[in-house]
């Protein structure tokens, strides 16, 4: 059974950076695809960035471009999110997903993704 676990969520001001792990376990993900979406309140759970665990070929949301990076450790199977100049927009809860095959149609759809982790709470202080 695939299991997500993220870390590293927080409070801080705008300008200021986190960074977001994300564990994963159960199954050997060479053939999948790493996701970060968030979800504000009050509005849909939009992508964020995502990653082919093979070859490593990432993919952001034009709002976070030059802002969020995202990477992978093969050895400790963690996909990380580091996230610069953050704005109070940013403020969401942030979800680690899986999706086994990428397809270009559908990496940004979160209905893609088979796993999910439980979230981590990010809030952005104007």
């Amino acid at each position: 059974q695939v299991q997500l676990v993220e870390s590293g969520g927080g409070l801080v001001q705008a300008g200021g950076s986190l960074r977001l792990s994300c564990a994963a376990s159960g199954r050997t993900f060479s053939s999948y695809v790493m996701g970060w979406f968030r979800q504000a309140p009050g509005k849909e759970r939009e992508f964020v960035a995502a990653i082919r665990w093979s070859g490593g070929s990432t993919y952001y949301a034009d709002s976070v471009k030059g802002r969020f990076t995202i990477s992978r450790d093969n050895a400790q199977n963690t996909v990380d999110l580091q996230m610069n100049s953050l704005k109070a927009e940013d403020t969401a809860v942030y979800y680690c997903a899986a999706r086994e095959f990428y397809d270009s149609r559908w990496y940004e759809t979160p209905g893609a993704y088979d796993y999910w982790g439980q979230g981590t709470q990010v809030t952005v202080s104007s």
